[in-house]
């Protein structure tokens, strides 16, 4: 079920009984407060808090053209198979008029559209870097109160650092595809080491086996304890759902690691302590204003070109006005 909505004044906690009573429009409804940076953020997000923690974050990347979209249907398709109720983040590149999900618009998963059990969203990047948007983390907590069993979250095309999905799943897939020259290009791309599981996807095109070998030879050689997680690489045609069923296998056999080893707990601490970081520092920009219009800033900045003073000093002095 495609889930959109805009706005009027929020009663959060009806939003959030709803939204846990499976309303696709109260979902819908908080992840809008959400992206908006509603004022009744705060509240939206103490009122979910006690409903978090229980669904199972994967993440799908990848560059583009290797059939993420594509390969995220099918996973949902094979979820649903097994009675999971699944939420889907899809992040979009921003449009350069309206700040809207570029790709937001189409049709999405129509397979999926009338299902009570399955929660779509597109999200715009809105020029943030790192594959996702800013409000993804938060938006994520919506689609885990809301009771979704797993979340898969698309990123957009990512390139040499766009890799912000490892901080925020618990599980990354990272597809690749033939003919693209991903084998090589995962290790200089700083793809490699951010995947759980390797997707080689369109694998009935010719050099599917090829790619599997180079991303084997470079796991390989990857510095990794004894007790860590190996990646497995799993060949798939996502049009047709050929390879699903063993992705699916592996993201559980991959969640069964996780719990085992402690590792689901620490990725989940090290998700919090960034989100906590992220949310403290727009906080302090806001109050802080634009910088760039205080005549302090300019006073300190003469005194560096004068000698008077050096920018770890000035900034320093900075720092205390503003606490003041």
């Amino acid at each position: 079920m495609r889930v959109g909505g805009r706005r009027s004044p929020a009663d959060v906690p009806a939003l959030v009984e709803r939204a846990r009573d499976g309303d696709a429009r109260a979902v819908a409804r908080l992840i809008s407060l959400v992206e908006d940076e509603s004022s009744a953020l705060r509240e939206v997000m103490a009122g979910l808090a006690p409903y978090t923690g229980n669904a199972q974050i994967v993440g799908i990347t990848g560059p583009p053209g290797v059939g993420k979209s594509t390969s995220t249907n099918a996973l949902v398709q094979a979820l649903r198979a097994s009675a999971k109720r699944v939420g889907v983040l899809a992040v979009d590149p921003s449009s350069p008029f309206s700040g809207g999900a570029l790709l937001g618009d189409r049709v999405r998963m129509q397979d999926h559209a009338l299902d009570k059990e399955v929660y779509i969203r597109s999200m715009a990047s809105r020029g943030h870097l790192g594959g996702l948007a800013w409000s993804t983390p938060q938006a994520l907590r919506v689609l885990d109160a809301a009771g979704c069993d797993v979340v898969l979250i698309e990123t957009v095309g990512v390139g040499q650092s766009e890799v912000e999905i490892a901080g925020l799943a618990d599980t990354t897939l990272v597809l690749t595809a033939p003919g693209m020259g991903d084998g090589i290009q995962a290790a200089k791309a700083g793809i490699l080491e951010i995947g759980d599981l390797f997707v080689v996807n369109k694998a009935d095109r010719d050099g599917a086996e090829q790619v599997r070998r180079d991303l084997r030879n470079m796991i390989a050689l990857a510095d990794r304890p004894e007790e860590s997680w190996r990646p497995p690489i799993v060949l798939t045609v996502a049009q047709t759902g050929q390879g699903v069923d063993e992705v699916v296998e592996n993201i559980d056999e991959h969640r069964a690691w996780l719990e085992s080893s402690g590792e689901l707990e620490r990725r989940r601490v090290r998700r919090a302590r960034d989100e906590i970081e992220a949310i403290a520092v727009t906080a302090l920009r806001r109050r802080w204003g634009n910088v760039h219009e205080r005549t302090e800033l300019d006073a300190l900045a003469e005194q560096v070109v004068e000698g008077k003073s050096d920018p770890y000093t000035a900034a320093e002095s900075l720092l205390e006005t503003y606490a003041e």
